[in-house]
């Protein structure tokens, strides 16, 4: 038979999730964490970059538990977001540096698979964020412009 545990532990013995209360020991008040959230993404870090660096230099373990938002969430109500969503921006710079690693190296056929798998990936996400509208439904993925994106 079974044995019935209590204290927050399921049938696996796992642990009980996560607290969602803030950390008491921060020193940090709301409206100074959205100051340095401002001030370190006038420097140009990205929003991961600036986790990172209030969670270590800072000691502000989730910035989402103290603010009730995200990062991204703060810096766009801030007005303070790219043009282009982040995780477009890293497809497009790894596919202008496959093309150059292509142009150098003609016969590396993997390397042309990976860059028309990565080709293929920015041009889905660029629908989905047109019908987001978070790109003009017009904008299309050219080399070309790649390049100058990413310089």
């Amino acid at each position: 038979m079974a044995k019935m545990h209590s204290g927050g532990r399921g049938k696996s013995h796992s642990k009980p999730p996560m607290s969602k209360e803030s950390a008491e020991w921060v020193e940090f008040k709301p409206l100074e964490i959205e100051e340095l959230l401002l001030s370190l993404a006038n420097k140009g870090k990205t929003p991961a970059e600036i986790g990172l660096i209030l969670r270590d230099q800072y000691g502000i373990p989730k910035v989402k538990k103290l603010l009730k938002k995200r990062i991204e969430k703060v810096l766009a109500e801030k007005g303070m977001t790219a043009e282009f969503p982040r995780d477009l921006l890293n497809l497009i710079r790894r596919s202008v540096q496959l093309k150059k690693h292509m142009n150098t190296n003609k016969k590396d056929m993997t390397a042309k698979h990976g860059y028309q798998l990565t080709v293929s990936k920015i041009r889905r996400l660029t629908a989905y964020y047109a019908k987001q509208k978070k790109l003009p439904p017009n904008w299309r993925y050219t080399p070309e412009q790649a390049e100058l994106l990413v310089k």
